[in-house]
């Protein structure tokens, strides 16, 4: 993966949320403050998960814009956001790591079948649940490449 898409700036340890919208607010804000997206953007991904949920099991949840919101898409990046104690995305699924995605053009497919790789071990997401640095994180996510 490459550099400037997954820094320790866009990765935060240990989170608690009290639901959902929190949880995507806070994952957008990240990607935002970092100059990955515009404001509009952390609206599009509250948007996108009243279409369809974007919890994918193992505990993972990928919040990500609709698909009008790739004019807000300033650079391609990611956040990732653990949340040990979870936080509830509905229908009892408990999301613990969020992946948020702001993908310029089509790179966004690219790193999800990477972001697929990697979370298809449930190791990798208990080592990225356990991991004691943002170090840590960005290394397993390298392993992928």
């Amino acid at each position: 993966m490459s550099e400037n898409i997954l820094t320790a700036k866009t990765i935060e340890l240990n989170q608690s949320f009290q639901s959902k919208e929190e949880a995507i607010r806070y994952v957008g804000a990240l990607l935002r403050d970092h100059g990955y997206v515009n404001e509009e953007y952390i609206d599009q991904m509250l948007e996108r998960e009243k279409v369809t949920s974007t919890f994918m099991g193992n505990y993972v949840a990928i919040p990500h814009g609709t698909e009008d919101a790739k004019k807000s898409v300033l650079e391609t990046g990611l956040a990732v956001v653990t949340v040990p104690d979870g936080v509830d995305f509905g229908d009892g699924n408990i999301v613990k790591l969020l992946i948020g995605i702001a993908g310029k053009g089509d790179e966004h497919l690219e790193i999800l079948s990477k972001i697929a790789i990697v979370c298809s071990e449930e190791e990798n997401i208990d080592s990225i649940l356990n991991a004691d640095s943002k170090e840590e994180v960005i290394s397993i996510f390298n392993e992928v490449n």
